[in-house]
């Protein structure tokens, strides 16, 4: 069997809330996710979702556990080292798309290249530019984000998110502050990302119909996984 782009095992995570206080957030989580899946996680507000999502992404550290990313253990490293490796396999899409007011979408999704400095300006430019046709802005590369509604602005931060070539995708209630309408654009172009390009993408919602769209739901309560199945359709890794 193939090995998982993401593996947790033992994962505990506690919050100090005083010297005698401790808060138990996640209390022991094992879980494997394999490339190529389209994975949902939900549960009731408190429930550890985004936690979850943050150890995973190597934006928080459990206090217990291990974290696996495409083969490399990256619970102990550095958050320099952690910087590196966010850059080049992780791509996040907030609630909130986070783009840089003062850059067009083209600057906005150039931004992740020209930190990692694997292409030339030319190549980024030109990578920018497929990525916002994929994401359907081709008229919209020198709109600035205040130009643009909340859709665009969100599918701006998703071609952001693909600028280096991500092993994995990680969205935190990514369609939370849009309109149906916006929203269900925002899946449809997750579900073609996995579909086509066999993009792994984990995502964190309250949005019941992108749930159970998804090609597998984890639901949490308590910080436990209470249920783990598959949804409408199969991921195109199974």
């Amino acid at each position: 069997m193939a090995e998982p782009i993401l593996r947790l095992k033992g994962i505990r995570r506690e919050l100090e809330l005083s010297k005698d206080v401790r808060q138990t957030i996640i209390p022991n989580l094992s879980l494997d996710i394999f490339k190529g899946e389209f994975v949902a996680i939900t549960g009731p507000s408190g429930s550890g979702k985004s936690t979850l999502l943050y150890i995973m992404g190597g934006l928080d550290k459990p206090t217990f556990g291990e974290v696996w990313l495409d083969g490399q253990e990256i619970t102990a490293i550095s958050e320099a080292e952690m910087t590196v490796i966010r850059n080049e396999k992780i791509g996040f899409i907030y609630q909130f798309h986070f783009l840089l007011p003062e850059f067009n979408s083209l600057e906005n999704v150039m931004m992740p290249m020209l930190i990692q400095r694997r292409f030339s300006k030319k190549e980024i430019r030109d990578r920018a530019k497929h990525l916002l046709d994929m994401v359907g802005l081709e008229n919209k590369y020198t709109n600035k984000p205040s130009q643009l509604s909340g859709g665009q602005q969100q599918r701006v931060a998703i071609a952001r998110a693909l600028a280096n070539e991500p092993k994995v995708l990680l969205g935190d209630e990514p369609t939370g502050n849009l309109d149906s309408r916006s929203a269900n654009n925002v899946y449809e172009l997750f579900d073609r990302l996995n579909r086509e390009l066999n993009q792994t993408v984990i995502v964190v919602t309250h949005d019941e119909d992108f749930a159970n769209r998804a090609g597998r739901r984890i639901h949490l309560v308590d910080g436990k996984i209470e249920s783990d199945t598959n949804g409408s359709r199969r991921s195109a890794s199974a």
